[in-house]
């Protein structure tokens, strides 16, 4: 089977609280589990009123100590907003408390706008200590040796697997060159993925970690018992991002009956330019436009995202998306 897994962003929708996103985090991860998704992952951002994931590696935590055997990890960390010792910490301590199931994706963006990686404490320098900041990650995370100097405990010894994630071609060089597996976040800009991938997997050197490439695409889901449903469902996560580039982040909107009333025509192409890669309606059309997503771009594994105002909406939309990848059936092995 094709793994395929969940990325969230603990989504608060209108109307609604924090707290209730948290738990419809967890609920959904619970679920998840029972429907054969390989991975949740979190990702981090910042000063965004419809994400609560900023403090990543805490719900990470709180996800693993409400699942038994998924995968929980970070989709990702932005590491520009942290020191590597502290995320090793962090990553090595969820590692000790749930050995073989915690993933560290890693970010080369911040997550956020200027005002608030001001309040982060990070220096906006042209500088890109990226590759050494990796480099000293995966230091912290190796076994002891006797040149070790600072050493993260826990963490040290506990070999978390790292994933680099990217939208563009810098990202695949970067996790081709280290030989660690990729994902590109086609759920949202999705242009350069054809062209990051082959790039990927044709520059790719064999690591300790990973013997061969390994890719993973973001595809986003909006599943419902009809393509109508899948389409009004679906309109959410289009007023949200067109709010987002509005300049205006606000919790997931409701859904709405006819998107072209409520959001500017031109804002409108560019949103749909940027969920393009995107599955939307019945079963059958999922299963459809998911098969062709795979067909066309040969990923070795599939995260699957979604933000849909209604949670239990959003729990039978990754149901029925689970429900497809099983049909859909293609071997590929599991990082």
């Amino acid at each position: 089977m094709l793994p395929y897994s969940v990325l969230d962003l603990a989504p608060v929708p209108e109307g609604k609280t924090v707290a209730d996103a948290l738990q419809n985090t967890i609920d959904l991860a619970r679920h998840a589990e029972t429907w054969g998704y390989h991975r949740l992952w979190l990702a981090e951002h910042h000063n965004i009123a419809s994400v609560a994931s900023a403090a990543t590696s805490v719900l990470i935590g709180q996800v693993a100590a409400a699942t038994k055997t998924i995968r929980v990890g970070a989709g990702g960390i932005m590491l520009p907003n942290h020191a590597p010792l502290v995320v090793a910490e962090q990553f090595g301590t969820l590692a000790t408390l749930f050995p073989g199931r915690i993933d560290l994706g890693l970010g080369r963006a911040p997550g956020t706008d200027g005002l608030t990686m001001r309040a982060l404490r990070r220096a906006m320098t042209g500088g890109d200590s990226f590759p050494q900041d990796v480099a000293e990650l995966q230091g912290y995370f190796a076994d002891e040796t006797p040149e070790s100097g600072v050493r993260a405990i826990p963490g040290q010894g506990t070999h978390v697997p790292i994933w680099i994630l990217g939208s563009s071609l810098y990202g695949a060089q970067f996790a081709a060159h280290f030989g660690l597996p990729y994902a590109f976040a086609s759920h949202f800009a999705p242009a350069a993925l054809g062209d990051a991938l082959d790039t990927y997997r044709a520059e790719f050197r064999p690591s300790a970690q990973l013997t061969r490439p390994h890719a993973m695409m973001a595809i986003n889901v909006f599943a419902g018992e009809s393509d109508d449903e899948g389409r009004y469902l679906m309109t959410s996560s289009q007023q949200a991002f067109a709010n987002l580039r509005s300049g205006m982040p606000m919790p997931i909107p409701k859904p709405v009956e006819r998107i072209e009333d409520h959001v500017d025509p031109a804002l409108l192409r560019g949103v749909a330019q940027a969920l393009a890669v995107s599955a939307v309606g019945s079963p059958a059309t999922v299963r459809r436009e998911l098969s062709a997503f795979i067909a066309a771009y040969r990923p070795d594994e599939v995260i699957l995202t979604g933000q849909i105002h209604d949670h239990a909406k959003r729990l039978r939309s990754f149901e029925i998306a689970a429900e497809a990848m099983e049909a859909i059936g293609r071997k590929a092995p599991a990082a």
